[in-house]
């Protein structure tokens, strides 16, 4: 399809070349093209169809990659690619090798930082801004928030560190949305700020007379700024950023360009730190986003199963939840992601959603536990990372039994790095009393779940973003094996020489590289861990299936150091598990983040592709 402007841009300086009184019609073509492209690859589409007018705007006001413009999270920088010259990798969008779903700095120099969390786009943005002023350059630092992003702790440690005299701007993008709905207290606040154009003209007619009183030193300017404020407050209400000594334009309509425009360019002329309050509508000009910005938020390509491992773990907290009236459920701003807004809708007194906020969701969730509650705290491995000093100090160290569900526990395909869900099993393994499960089919799941519901220590049960696999059920669950903790599609009997030792959502690729390798006369056996801590529990478990192996491969979707393997071989040797007779050996994610810089599997990249376990074995 080809646009009339759209086509003509390959560079930030292409857009200034634009007539004002094109711009909408540039607009209308951006939106067109997200809808065609992201509904077809697949990503983030009604974060970005919503700022569509900011991003033209930062473009033609500020000077990218001299000005730095960092998105938050950035999965609403779509439309900044599309401006820096990347828009014809669309039909690679976040494809191994391909456009990252979110900023990335190794991709162009117009991402001024990478970012796949939320929340840290102004401590960044005041790095940089920093750095710029220590090296006396005039560049400015754009922080582009969505709101949701506000419920996130960092983004206020880093306001309260922010010098008013940076050039640094953070534009606040309100939506009312970041994935579900926001929730808290300063989601609510944001939605009553009103600053009325009577006081934006007295603050610029009151900072231009106190710049032009001569002599003036600093004390007697401070003392002026202070009777300013005090005079201000008594005629107009004040607001958090101007409490802080920021400057506040806003709130303004975010989808008019012109006026979009106006307060970038004045927010620039300040030269200050400034807050540009902008209210845009998720999904804009796009029936069916507008309609539901929650569930059109991301997209997936192809046909999606309506059954998932965060489903069915929904359904069986609900049905738990009937059973015992302590149940209660915490999620960090995933309420859908992590299937726990149906738990909402069934029992809204016991759901807690806290906005951006891992390390707080686990804190609560110990204090829930510490007052007689059952608490299942839904976050993505990825996210549950943010919460580690929570995780020892909160939960851990004081022994209380907090649920922690871990989301997406597997390789991040389409999203990338900043969300693979590798290091979970490695930095929890290390922490004392804490017992992690791998269920790795919806059955399995649920007997995780009425375990956890009756544990009285902390525990961690990991799953993948993924459907139950039809291979896995049927090579480990055609037949009653009430053991929970291991499976095997070998008897003891049959004395396997080879020996295949996973968990999680690489067994289906186990599998096939023992089909791959029985087709070459080479005879191996699986075996399937669904508890992994604690692992002298686990080894106990395994040691009657080896007494005949001669080789042992472990394979782990995970990172290597630190992790599964690593610990169950130390384990064997401390029962005294002969490895004379025996070598061992592991494959998984070793000492990378498995980035993938050209096109291909990444599974094979990593090393963790069928082929490629079974080239292992041999």
């Amino acid at each position: 399809m080809s646009y009339e402007f759209l086509d003509k841009i390959n560079s930030p300086d292409d857009i200034k070349k634009i007539e004002s009184k094109k711009i909408p019609a540039l607009c209308e073509e951006i939106r067109a093209f997200l809808v065609e492209n992201v509904e077809k690859q697949g990503g983030h589409l009604g974060s970005n169809l919503g700022v569509t007018e900011l991003t033209v705007a930062l473009h033609r006001v500020f000077n990218s990659p001299k000005d730095h413009i960092i998105f938050d999270v950035g999965h609403q920088s779509y439309v900044h690619k599309m401006l820096t010259g990347r828009r014809e990798n669309f039909d690679k969008l976040r494809k191994p090798g391909g456009l990252s779903g979110f900023t990335k700095m190794s991709e162009s120099v117009h991402d001024a930082f990478g970012a796949g969390h939320s929340s840290t786009s102004v401590s960044a943005a005041l790095g940089y801004a920093e750095a710029d002023r220590l090296r006396g350059s005039d560049a400015y630092s754009v922080a582009v928030v969505g709101d949701g992003a506000y419920t996130g702790g960092m983004i206020h440690e880093a306001i309260n560190n922010c010098d008013p005299e940076l050039k640094l701007i953070i534009i606040l993008n309100e939506n009312g949305m970041s994935i579900s709905l926001n929730k808290g207290t300063f989601a609510s606040y944001l939605s009553r700020v009103r600053i009325s154009k009577g006081y934006m003209r007295w603050k610029k007619g009151t900072n231009s007379m106190l710049s032009h009183v001569p002599l003036v030193g600093r004390p007697i300017k401070r003392f002026l700024t202070y009777s300013k404020n005090k005079i201000k407050n008594l005629v107009y209400s004040t607001n958090y950023f101007e409490d802080l000594g920021l400057y506040y334009i806003g709130p303004i309509d975010g989808n008019n360009y012109k006026k979009v425009e106006n307060a970038l360019k004045e927010a620039k002329r300040l030269g200050c730190c400034t807050v540009v309050h902008l209210k845009t509508q998720k999904g804009k000009g796009y029936t069916e986003a507008e309609n539901a910005p929650d569930k059109l938020h991301s997209v997936n390509s192809g046909n999606s199963n309506l059954t998932s491992f965060h489903s069915c773990f929904a359904d069986k907290l609900i049905s738990m939840a009937e059973n015992d009236e302590n149940v209660v459920a915490v999620t960090a701003a995933m309420g859908i992601g992590t299937g726990l807004d149906v738990f909402g809708e069934k029992y809204p007194n016991r759901y807690f959603d806290v906005g951006i906020a891992e390390d707080h969701a686990l804190t609560f969730a110990a204090g829930l536990a510490a007052n007689k509650l059952k608490p299942f705290v839904a976050i993505y491995s990825t996210f549950l990372q943010r919460g580690y000093d929570s995780i020892i100090h909160d939960i851990a160290l004081q022994g209380l039994p907090v649920k922690m569900m871990i989301d997406r526990a597997s390789l991040a395909v389409s999203d990338g790095a900043t969300h693979h869900g590798i290091f979970d099993v490695a930095f929890l393994s290390h922490i004392p009393d804490i017992t992690i499960l791998s269920p790795i089919t919806y059955t399995a799941l649920e007997s995780a779940l009425e375990y956890a519901l009756k544990f009285d220590k902390p525990i961690a049960v990991r799953y993948p973003n993924a459907t139950e696999s039809a291979i896995v059920v049927s090579e480990f669950y055609s037949e009653a094996n009430e053991d929970f903790g291991i499976k095997t599609n070998f008897s003891i009997k049959s004395e396997k020489a080879n020996i295949f030792i996973t968990y999680g959502s690489i067994t289906e690729r186990v599998l096939k590289a023992q089909r791959i390798l029985k087709e070459e006369n080479v005879d191996c056996g699986v075996i399937l861990l669904e508890s992994l801590k604690p692992y002298d529990n686990a080894v106990k478990r395994v040691l009657p299936y080896l007494q005949n192996a001669r080789k042992i491969v472990f394979v782990e979707e995970g990172i290597k150091n630190g992790g599964a393997g690593m610990l169950m071989r130390e384990e064997l040797e401390k029962q005294n598990f002969d490895f004379n007779k025996c070598s061992y050996h592991i494959s998984a994610i070793d000492d990378n983040f498995a980035v993938i810089e050209e096109a291909g599997d990444i599974y094979d990249f990593v090393g963790l592709s069928p082929e490629k376990l079974a080239e292992k074995m041999r």
